[in-house]
């Protein structure tokens, strides 16, 4: 492709309905992964139940069907790159990730396969799957009755989302579950019962075979432009103080040497929270559970602020700084995550 026309291709390409793309799986490298995911059913004894994998917004899955979502924006490099400038956060950015989410979203595909939510120790262990399915839900850091595998304590969510947590765990290859969630009873339990589940429907033909997409990609008639602007947030409200927090962060690294000791440079705070917003979008949400799109907001805010003070550090203090920063957004997080709101 010659420079004017990728130069083209990149300007439109944000314009263009997502049904126009022409994206697939087959030829991609969502293809190997897939194809991987396929080989790990078969080891983890998975034969009679076979699910579809197709393009969608999200990751998902249909309820009462057996197809499984994944994210458009996977299928292509520009799109990634695209995803992550606009949102910040990628579900799924290697081959072992995607992994990650496919053995979670399996999950689901057991559970409605086998309708394994009707069954009387199902719902004694993981509750009624009839329970309201809330997005804004607060988990409870390490708690010891729920397994780890997803970032966000993903597990405590709803019952279906705890279940397809500890089918994830007990599917990845390499994992001694035993051994590892040994001390926490209330896990074991769920994990020892879906392996004995899966143990007994191993020969056994799917009740539920539709594989109806949701939202489908060669179906989805708006932008891609339209899409990032569905996903962003409203405005938030911050808490008084955050320029006083940010100055605070910035001043202890210490005043400009002078004198006999040479001066060092000072780079831009706004550049630092900027530069590591990825970083601290992912670690925030897997720690805490405040979702990357509200961290989005949060430390671009916070990087405004910050190039509006005109806050520096010196060039030797990056590391400091990055720690304060990061401590202040963990805070300012968790404070929402169990409030509702960054306000006292």
């Amino acid at each position: 492709m010659a420079p004017q026309e990728s130069t083209f291709h990149e300007a439109n390409l944000g314009a263009m309905p997502i049904r126009d793309l022409g994206l697939t799986i087959e030829g991609t490298r969502l293809e190997p992964v897939v194809a991987e995911f396929q080989r790990e059913l078969a080891a983890a004894g998975i034969r009679k139940l076979r699910p579809r994998f197709y393009l969608s917004t999200e990751w998902g899955v249909a309820f009462n069907t057996v197809g499984i979502a994944i994210p458009f924006y996977l299928a292509r490099p520009d799109l990634t790159a695209i995803h992550a400038e606009r949102n910040g956060h990628i579900e799924g950015l290697g081959p072992i990730d995607i992994l990650r989410y496919l053995r979670h979203e399996m999950g689901h595909v057991v559970n409605y396969g086998y309708r394994l939510y009707d069954e009387a120790e199902w719902v004694n262990l993981f509750g009624s799957i009839t329970q309201p399915y809330v997005e804004d839900y607060r988990p409870a850091p390490f708690s010891r009755r729920y397994v780890r595998h997803l970032p966000g304590w993903y597990a405590q969510k709803h019952p279906d989302e705890d279940w397809a947590e500890t089918f994830a765990v007990w599917m990845t290859p390499g994992v001694d579950w035993r051994e590892e969630y040994a001390d926490r009873a209330a896990a074991l339990s769920k994990l020892s019962y879906c392996a004995r589940t899966m143990q007994g429907i191993a020969e056994r033909e799917p009740i539920v075979t539709s594989t109806e997409p949701d939202e489908d990609v060669a179906q989805i008639p708006y932008s891609v432009d339209q899409f990032y602007r569905n996903l962003a947030d409203g405005p938030a409200e911050f808490p008084v103080g955050i320029d006083g927090a940010l100055r605070a962060i910035f001043d202890e690294l210490g005043p400009e040497e002078s004198g006999t000791t040479p001066i060092l440079k000072r780079r831009s705070a706004a550049e630092l929270i900027r530069r590591n917003e990825r970083t601290m979008l992912a670690n925030i949400y897997k720690w805490t559970g405040h979702f990357p799109e509200r961290t989005r907001v949060l430390v671009r805010h916070l990087a405004e602020r910050a190039g509006t003070l005109n806050l520096v550090y010196p060039e030797d203090r990056e590391v400091p700084a990055m720690v304060a920063l990061t401590t202040l957004v963990t805070a300012l997080a968790m404070n929402h995550v169990h409030r509702g709101s960054y306000l006292p």
